[in-house]
């Protein structure tokens, strides 16, 4: 399969280090043989119809800050224009979270599935500002477009609940779905209060000096929009969400909770039609509340109860694994 890769950051580059150390597993279980013919960063791009190499384009992003190092009597090519004319059956989209305008996510997006090429994105502003119209356009061209990576990480969470419970109902579901902001409330509980405990997330990597979209919420809301929309049927976008973050949760607050058997959580929510994120005391023994940078969901279906699914919720690693679960979906969808 011939990929285009969008983006060569964290996610990018652990994907290209998957590959490189799966490329026989995955020929050997699933008949994958993905070849990259061609990349894109913010400072250039390199284009090969014979495949890139992915040792000599990681080494180049390492060396120069840039894959357009990679071959430098290569010209560097306008984005949406390789989009339109790289010789690729599949483009991933690993461009970064824009939850204002989507961009340049959704134009990358929208240019790959009108030029024939299938979708594998890890973006979640498209999905949350435009995910009826993104589907509506997929079916239209007749192309897939796949998501898992935007909800979860590498815990597949949306898979999960699509595939697994699928012979049931799902009515309802609630979880927490941000790592920082877990982390930061886990450490509350611990005794920091809450600009210690954000300091602590930062030395840790879990937290940027800007987590706007942790903090106020905005992340946990977008991963509640794709999965109301791609589990429950849903048509909303990140403006149906009623939130709250957690920059107003005391110290005091979280260890009143505490005594009483409880944990303060930013949970989101699908009932009854309403979508909700904001600060939630739980039962100390609800299967989801659950610590540090873990997410946890549980979905309650008609016939068969309540199931819970755990684990890490971002990282380059999982996330990029995530990618290759997308690709060799849509591989064995074309199968079929």
């Amino acid at each position: 399969m011939r990929l285009l890769l969008i983006g060569f950051g964290v996610v990018g580059q652990s994907f290209a280090k998957l590959l490189l150390s799966r490329s026989t597993d995955l020929y050997r279980l699933y008949g994958v043989k993905p070849r990259v013919v061609a990349c894109v960063d913010g400072h250039g791009s390199a284009v090969s119809t014979a495949g890139l190499n992915l040792e000599k384009l990681l080494e180049a992003k390492k060396l120069f800050g840039t894959v357009g190092a990679y071959d430098r009597s290569e010209p560097t090519h306008e984005l949406l224009d390789l989009i339109e004319k790289a010789d690729a059956e599949i483009a991933i989209e690993l461009s970064p979270t824009n939850l204002e305008s989507g961009e340049p996510g959704t134009s990358n997006i929208v240019a790959s599935m009108k030029s024939g090429k299938h979708v594998i994105t890890v973006n979640k502003g498209p999905l949350a500002l435009a995910f009826p119209s993104l589907i509506e356009l997929a079916d239209h061209n007749d192309v897939k477009l796949r998501f898992s990576g935007t909800v979860g990480g590498g815990t597949p969470i949306l898979e999960f609940a699509k595939r697994s419970l699928k012979g049931d109902n799902i009515i309802s579901f609630r979880g927490i779905l941000n790592g920082t902001t877990n982390y930061i409330l886990s450490k509350m509980e611990q005794g920091l209060d809450f600009r210690e405990a954000f300091n602590d997330a930062r030395l840790h990597g879990y937290a940027e000096a800007s987590s706007l979209l942790d903090i106020d919420g905005f992340d946990a809301a977008a991963k509640l929009v794709i999965m109301s929309n791609w589990i429950m049927g849903m048509k909303v976008t990140i403006k149906d969400v009623r939130r709250r973050g957690i920059g107003d949760v005391n110290l005091s607050e979280v260890k009143r909770a505490n005594r009483a058997g409880m944990a303060v959580k930013l949970i989101g929510k699908c009932e009854s039609g309403c979508l909700v994120v904001e600060p939630t005391e739980i039962s100390s023994t609800d299967p989801i509340c659950v610590n540090g940078t873990l997410n946890a969901v549980t979905f309650c279906s008609q016939h068969s109860g309540d199931h819970t699914i755990i684990g890490q919720g971002a990282g380059g690693v999982p996330t990029a694994s995530a990618v290759l679960r997308d690709l060799i979906d849509i591989r064995t969808a074309l199968l079929v």
